[in-house]
């Protein structure tokens, strides 16, 4: 037959005959949708509740950590301080010295509640932290290399820690062979890497006089003493930076989850993901160490304890930067008045709640293995 097909024309009246349906929107439970113009926001209750909780709780930290200490000011005249009013020796001590502490450990605390979160969610494991990477150890001899540029020779320059952080983890993925499928060459070559970072620390500290190494000594064991708004201002500076591509990146992070093809089928690309997730908790390890050196188990316990609160069906990148910033607030107030006229340093503190912590994640897991 010569006869044509006008197929547009068929297709036209087909439509029209078909039974017109509405779209079936289906968002997940226990979630809500906020709506601004085009821009929508799938906010989920349970997690919104608990960085509700988080942020009572900072709050109260920083409440604490602002009254306690040495001297015998209440409550009324903290507060008064505060806002600059009252004594000026009060307002000198409060505004000066505890306010720009708390400020430099909210900061600390909560870089490394971040980069604690992405890197247990790339390496699919509640136990991988930056310490096992060698980030912290290598941000730690950057630091204290550091020291030889400084004028006054105590404190290193915070900027060195994520450069020596970088320098670690790329050795360690290069001698590694890369993350990808890898995961228990990336742990033994970066405990090499955090031994000779930790050999460099000491050669260090031994060719410094006495009353400098007994400062840097303590500073290498996690501590907030002498850091105030100088260290934290700049620091802040880059987690304005890095924080909204952290969140940016969360949709993909949660992709991550599934094994690279899964992801892949998804529309995710794992290796650029990954590789930028990288980045981004090797900068925020490396500023927090530039803040406070390195405290321990601060980015193991604060992404457990915020998908605990969470759930576990997002990445808890907000409520991991929350418990950070608690646990280390709450960690300094502890270590200075734990012992009266003896001040831990906030390191040793997080290190001794870090071990039963510790030992309760693994009873967990066994459990869980058992199940």
């Amino acid at each position: 037959s010569d006869a044509t097909l006008d197929l547009p024309a068929m297709l036209q009246r087909l439509a029209r005959r078909t039974p017109k349906t509405k779209t079936l929107r289906v968002r997940p439970a226990d979630t809500l949708v906020l709506r601004r113009g085009p821009l929508s926001l799938l906010v989920t209750r349970r997690a919104a509740l608990a960085a509700l909780a988080l942020a009572g709780a900072l709050l109260l930290a920083v409440v604490l950590s602002a009254y306690a200490g040495q001297s015998d000011m209440g409550v009324g005249r903290t507060f008064r301080a505060v806002f600059g009013q009252g004594d000026r020796f009060d307002v000198l001590l409060v505004q000066k010295f505890r306010l720009g502490r708390i400020v430099a450990g909210l900061t600390a605390g909560a870089a490394l509640g971040l980069a604690g979160c992405l890197t247990q969610t790339l390496a699919r494991n509640r136990l991988a932290t930056p310490e096992l990477l060698g980030v912290n150890d290598g941000a730690t001899a950057a630091v204290l290399l550091s020291v030889t540029l400084s004028a006054t020779g105590t404190f290193g320059a915070w900027w060195a820690g994520p450069i020596g952080a970088l320098v670690a983890v790329i050795v360690v993925t290069t001698v590694s062979g890369g993350l990808g499928q890898r995961g228990y060459r990336v742990l033994v070559v970066g405990l090499a890497m955090s031994a000779l970072a930790s050999a460099i620390t000491q050669v260090v500290l031994s060719r410094r006089s006495l009353s400098s190494a007994g400062s840097l000594y303590v500073w290498t064991s996690g501590s907030l003493n002498g850091r105030s708004y100088s260290v934290a201002v700049p620091v802040l500076i880059g987690l304005a930076v890095l924080v909204p591509i952290s969140l940016a990146v969360a949709r993909h992070l949660g992709v991550l989850r599934f094994d690279d093809a899964t992801a892949s089928s998804l529309g995710s690309a794992p290796g650029r993901v990954r590789a930028l997730a990288l980045l981004l908790a090797v900068a925020l390890a490396g500023l927090a160490v530039g803040i406070c050196g390195p405290v321990g188990f601060v980015a193991l316990a604060s992404p457990v304890i915020a998908s605990r609160l969470a759930g576990p069906l997002r990445v808890p990148l907000v409520g991991s930067m929350l418990t950070g910033a608690v646990l280390v607030v709450a960690a300094d107030t502890l270590g200075r008045i734990v012992l009266d006229g003896v001040e831990l340093p906030v390191g040793i503190v997080t290190t001794v709640l870090g071990g039963p912590f510790l030992l309760w994640v693994l009873l967990g897991r066994s459990a869980a293995t058992r199940v």
